[in-house]
């Protein structure tokens, strides 16, 4: 690996009062960060543990700079975020602290799109004391959801309302167009985070009542969405913990909040089906010699004969429903040889379905979001409001999720590097008006809107979480 420099054919080509910006990480989602911020006129060093794919995203731009480097080399890590006004961190959430403490160090901003974590808000006095923002949450989820909420809320408490009922939704899914297969899914990056979220729990509140739903239970806890016209009917099912929420967006007031994803219909009975037969278990075991169908069998304890009956009996579904045809166009009874030893299940049933479900290069992906708030003012009076994205990728440049997670970012870099977030200091999240306005507001030009809708009756709500 070459060490870090900026390269003389550029050097002289940088306008002295040129801002420089880092991306740590060229994956499935880096386009369209690397791209706006390029066509702005900014000097770019992009980051892989290879140049391949920085080399490709930045294709020959006389601004770029595409280099190799991996999260084990600190010390050129320091020297990248010294020589650069920010960095732009997408690599995976694990290793933000060490970029982090490298950008206090060097009195640099950060910008990330994922959750603050315990090891990020325990940065928030240093970088202060550094003088710099450490700004996490401006993806999608978690990102847009957040400034979509807040911008609603803080209405509603501007007029001396209440937030009695919250719902925040939202889905990354094929366009319907290309809804093709029983899982009503595709994957446009590693499936190993979606098929992990479903070994999670969820905490929520409903009329005042706290209900907790164990991981093996997750999908029985379900309703359906129909807001969307052109996409159809979406299924629900909560979102790991809400109950937090109601301190981060300021609404204790709340009597029911909740947080959840959205699929099509089969994708919640399908994955509870597998989750039955204890086939998302990261545990490992030896499969030597094993079929598809023995490791299921082996999982459930009994042997492959009539498979799909066992299977069905014990997931409680018919041996005909859409979950036993779901595992079989899977490959999950085939008696092909998976020639594996030692795995586990989980990463046997990702592997699967990388291979079965891909987004194909001319396939639309979508995502959509809604937020549905329950509002009462002092005054007696009631409302329902409504805000809805919905957002499709483009098969000839970029998906809609990278467009979600990063354009948020891009607009955020954007304000950091022209110093108007410059009275900001400390660890935060874009919940606040002084974020949350103009990302929301420099998104619309790039096609991306929460757009809302006031004064619905409410019996809107009968649609949620019965």
């Amino acid at each position: 690996m070459q060490p870090y420099s900026i390269r003389d054919s550029i050097t002289s080509k940088i306008n002295k009062n040129m801002k420089k910006i880092l991306i740590l990480g060229a994956g499935l989602v880096a386009q369209p960060i690397i791209r706006v911020m390029l066509e702005k006129g900014y000097y770019v060093t992009v980051t892989d543990v290879t140049d391949e794919q920085p080399c490709k995203l930045t294709k020959g731009h006389p601004n770029a700079n595409p280099i190799a480097w991996s999260v084990d080399d600190e010390a050129t890590l320091d020297k990248l975020v010294a020589e650069h006004d920010l960095t732009v961190s997408l690599i995976p959430w694990v290793f933000h602290p060490i970029v982090a403490k490298a950008c206090v160090r060097q009195k640099r901003n950060l910008l990330t799109c994922s959750y603050v974590k315990p090891a990020m808000a325990e940065l928030d006095k240093a970088a202060k004391e550094a003088d710099i923002i450490l700004l996490n949450e401006c993806g999608l989820d978690p990102g847009i959801d957040h400034m979509g909420a807040m911008r609603v809320i803080d209405h509603i408490h501007a007029k001396g309302g209440k937030v009695k009922q919250f719902y925040s939704l939202c889905g990354a899914l094929p366009a319907p167009e290309d809804n093709d297969n029983l899982f009503g899914y595709k994957f446009s990056w590693s499936p190993k985070g979606v098929v992990l979220a479903s070994s999670s729990s969820a905490l929520y509140l409903k009329h005042g009542k706290r209900i907790e739903i164990d991981n093996e239970n997750l999908f029985k806890d379900r309703f359906v969405v129909n807001d969307f016209p052109t996409v159809g009917p979406m299924e629900c099912y909560p979102n790991r913990d809400s109950i937090s929420y109601l301190d981060i967006y300021g609404i204790q007031e709340a009597e029911t909040i909740y947080r959840g994803t959205l699929r099509y219909a089969h994708w919640c009975e399908i994955l509870d089906a597998i989750k039955a037969c204890n086939l998302i278990t990261q545990d490992k075991f030896d499969f030597t010699g094993m079929s598809y169908a023995d490791m299921v069998a082996f999982m459930l304890g009994t042997d492959a004969n009539d498979i799909r009956a066992k299977v069905a009996a014990k997931a409680k579904v018919a041996v005909d429903s859409p979950a036993i045809k779901g595992m079989e166009w899977l490959g999950l009874f085939s008696e092909e040889k998976m020639n594996l030893s030692t795995e586990s299940p989980f990463e046997v049933i990702a592997k699967l379905m990388i291979d079965k479900m891909p987004l194909h290069e001319n396939e639309k992906d979508m995502n959509v979001m809604l937020h549905v708030f329950h509002a009462v003012y002092p005054d007696g009076k009631e409302e329902v409001i409504k805000s809805k994205l919905l957002d499709f990728g483009s098969p000839a440049t970029e998906t809609s999720i990278a467009r979600n997670v990063t354009l948020p970012a891009a607009v955020a870099a954007e304000l950091i590097l022209e110093g108007k977030l410059d009275h900001l200091k400390g660890v935060h999240r874009p919940t606040i008006p002084d974020l949350y306005n103009p990302i929301l507001n420099g998104l619309v030009p790039y096609g991306i809107e929460m757009k809302e809708e006031y004064g619905l009756p409410v019996s809107e709500m009968d649609n949620y979480l019965k």
